[in-house]
């Protein structure tokens, strides 16, 4: 898949087979011939031999929680060591402002605004660094949130007591410009308003709002209804942060040799469809990174038996 198949997947457009696949990557999918028996083995071999664990689930947790306790402990201890929250802050002197909250206030003020566009100079080599939506996984409070939320949801489709609805991926981006073009018409930050990333990283440093309740229907709304709904469908952080982490060297990589095909990646992953390319058949070069869109949470690497999906920095080794 090309750089811009892989923005037009980004942007809601269904995944497509590939128009030509190397020979190198033909002959190892003509290998690839294994049965339920084999499946059941190689998991037992992986459970084994503890190749499928939680490694990069735990350092983001950790990540995640540290970043946001350091808000609240700067501002309860008032060490001053990185002030505001997460939409606006200063670390230790450097001016950090989220890019799409920057983005929302300029439209809004219908201006350049110099302060705010310094600000964002940072954030942006920092995302442009760690590319696709590593904001979405490694820092954003509601993530992490919706994520212990989602083992509910799984607990009720298992026992068939709620089912998940899914939305057109296109929706995300049809509600990024809509919440664009309200910041221009209202000169208002409309999203900033109900954003759950805001309302949560504000309750942790300064207290409890009635916001969260609206954060409280999200999560219940994505338990009954639809699984991650709000990431998956409508957040227009992370179709921003996606867009910056584009060009990232950074990345998750697929080695198609390593994969035999048993789909556990595609059923822990937020956004499923970056993961097209495990599908039998669908990968047209024995090495492909996987797409902006993808949140690097490093799911798909810890539960992956064979070491198919690997952390990588293009042009050096893989991430231990």
């Amino acid at each position: 898949m090309s750089a811009s198949e892989r923005l037009r997947v980004m942007f809601g457009a269904a995944p497509q087979k590939p128009e030509r696949i190397t020979p190198a990557a033909q002959q190892v999918h003509q290998l690839k011939r294994m049965t339920k028996a084999d499946f059941a083995a190689l998991k037992q071999h992986a459970h084994d031999h503890q190749l499928v664990n939680h490694k990069w689930r735990n350092r983001r947790w950790a990540v995640l929680i540290l970043v946001n306790l350091l808000f609240t402990f700067s501002f309860w201890l008032d060490i001053q060591m990185l002030e505001g929250s997460l939409t606006a802050s200063r670390f230790v002197g450097f001016h950090l402002i989220d890019l799409n909250s920057a983005l929302q206030v300029m439209l809004a003020h219908r201006h350049v605004i110099v302060n705010l566009f310094i600000g964002t100079a940072t954030v942006f080599v920092l995302w442009v660094a760690l590319g696709g939506r590593s904001f979405c996984s490694w820092v954003c409070p509601y993530h992490i949130v919706a994520e212990w939320f989602e083992w509910l949801h799984l607990k009720l489709a298992a026992r068939k007591l709620v089912s998940d609805h899914e939305f057109h991926r296109g929706a995300r981006s049809v509600l990024w410009f809509a919440f664009a073009l309200l910041a221009v018409l209202s000169g208002y930050t409309v999203f900033e308003t109900i954003s759950p990333t805001g309302i949560l990283s504000r309750a942790l440093i300064y207290g409890p709002s009635l916001a969260l309740g609206w954060v409280l229907l999200l999560l219940v709304f994505e338990v009954l209804y639809s699984r991650r709904a709000w990431c998956r469908y409508v957040c227009p952080i992370g179709l921003t942060y996606g867009m910056v982490g584009a060009i990232s060297p950074l990345r998750v990589e697929y080695r198609l040799e390593h994969c035999f095909h048993e789909g556990d990646c595609r059923k822990v992953c937020l956004v499923p469809h970056v993961l097209d390319v495990v599908i039998k058949g669908r990968a047209a070069e024995l090495k492909t990174p996987i797409g902006p869109d993808c949140t690097r949470c490093g799911l798909c690497v810890d539960v992956c038996p064979s070491g198919a999906l690997v952390f990588d920095v293009k042009g050096l080794n893989r991430l231990l």
